[in-house]
C-alpha cells in the first residue's frame, strides 16, 4: 500500500485495528496522517505520540469529547468532519480550529448533500475554524465485484465530491477505503482513507486484492465426535456481521456465544487452530492484546489501547 499511496497520499484508518503499535509500524512506513473513528481513537494517537495529522472522520455532538480533542490541538493538527450546521457549531463551542466536510457521495450514512457544501464551509469559517477541505466515503462501492463497473461507479462518486470541493475550498479531498484503494486515477482525491488492507479479513478476500491475511483468531478444540469439533471461539469473539468465519481446510458450520463448530482440519482435542474473521475491524475491537507471531512464535504483545469509546 505504501508503494501505491507513499507518505501523504495514505491516511491510513486506525479504527480497522485499533492499535497504537500497528499505526506507529505505519508511520514508520512513511504514513504520518491517520484517520480515526473515535474521539478516544484520537486521543490515544496523541497519547501515543503517532501521526502528526489525525482526522476523526466521524460526527460528535457531545460537548466533553470535543473540548477533549480541542485540548490536545497542541500536540498534534486535529480535524473533524462537520456535515450540519449542528456539528459545526459544537466543534466551534469546543474551540475545535479544523474542520473539513463530510460530504454524501452515495452512502446512506453520514454526510452533506453535495450542493450544501460550500454553505457549510462559509459558515464553519464565520465561526473562526480552517476548513481544511472535503471528504467523501463511497462506502457502498466498496465490495462490488465487477472491477470495471467499480470504477465507473467510484468515478461518478468523486466526481460529485470534486463539485463539492470546488465549493468548499481547501486542499484536502480524502476518500476511499481498502476495497477502492486503487481506482482514484483521473479523480481529485489526494488521500486515501483504507484501513483494513493492514490485517485483511474473509470478505475482503474476496476480492482478490495483493493484500494477505495478517490476523486469526487462536481458538482451542474442546469438544469432539465423529461428525464435527468445536472450538472456544464464538460470537463474542469475532465480528459477525459480515457472515461466518473460516478455517484452512475446515468448514465452518455455525457460532454461538462461546463456540465455533466445524468440521475438518484433522485436528483434536487441545490443538489450537487460527480462525479468519469474516469482518476485521469488530473483531480487534473485541480483544484486548495482538500476539506478534513469526514462525509460529510469539515475538511481541500489543494492547488494542484505542478500543471503546
Amino acid at each position: 500500500m505504501a508503494t501505491i499511496h507513499p507518505g501523504s497520499r495514505l491516511r491510513p484508518h486506525v479504527k480497522a485495528h485499533k492499535c497504537t503499535s500497528l499505526a506507529r509500524e505505519q508511520y514508520l512506513a512513511g504514513h504520518h496522517s491517520f484517520t480515526c473513528a473515535t474521539p478516544n481513537e484520537v486521543l490515544g494517537m496523541v497519547r501515543a505520540g503517532v501521526g502528526d495529522d489525525l482526522l476523526l472522520a466521524n460526527e460528535v455532538l457531545d460537548t466533553a469529547r470535543l473540548s477533549a480533542l480541542a485540548a490536545a490541538q497542541n500536540s498534534a493538527c486535529i480535524t473533524v468532519a462537520v456535515d450540519s450546521d449542528a456539528t459545526i457549531d459544537a466543534a466551534a463551542a469546543a474551540g475545535l480550529q479544523n474542520v473539513v466536510v463530510d460530504v454524501n457521495v452515495g452512502l446512506p450514512r453520514c454526510g452533506c448533500a453535495p450542493t450544501d457544501a460550500g454553505r457549510l464551509a462559509d459558515r464553519a469559517r464565520t465561526r473562526g475554524m480552517n476548513v481544511r477541505g472535503v471528504m467523501g466515503y463511497e462506502g457502498h462501492l466498496m465490495m462490488v465485484a465487477d472491477r470495471d463497473d467499480k470504477r465507473r461507479q467510484v468515478r461518478e462518486a468523486m466526481s460529485t465530491l470534486a463539485k463539492a470541493a470546488h465549493d468548499v475550498g481547501g486542499d484536502i479531498i480524502s476518500a476511499g477505503g481498502t476495497g477502492t484503494y486503487d481506482l482514484f486515477e483521473g479523480t481529485s482525491v489526494n488521500e486515501v482513507q483504507a484501513g483494513s488492507y493492514a490485517l485483511m479479513d474473509t470478505q475482503y478476500a474476496t476480492l482478490g486484492l495483493p493484500f494477505e491475511q495478517a490476523m486469526w483468531v487462536v481458538g482451542t478444540v474442546i469438544s469432539e465426535n465423529d461428525q464435527w469439533k468445536v472450538l472456544d471461539v464464538g460470537l463474542k469473539a469475532l465480528g459477525m456481521d459480515h457472515g461466518n468465519p473460516s478455517i484452512s481446510d475446515g468448514s465452518v458450520w455455525f457460532c454461538s456465544d462461546e463456540h465455533l463448530t466445524f468440521s475438518g482440519t484433522g485436528s483434536s482435542i487441545g490443538d489450537r487452530v487460527r480462525v479468519i474473521p469474516a469482518h476485521i475491524d469488530p473483531t480487534m475491537a473485541m480483544h484486548a492484546v495482538a500476539h506478534v507471531v513469526e514462525n509460529d512464535a510469539v515475538v511481541d504483545t500489543w494492547p488494542i489501547d484505542l478500543r471503546g469509546w
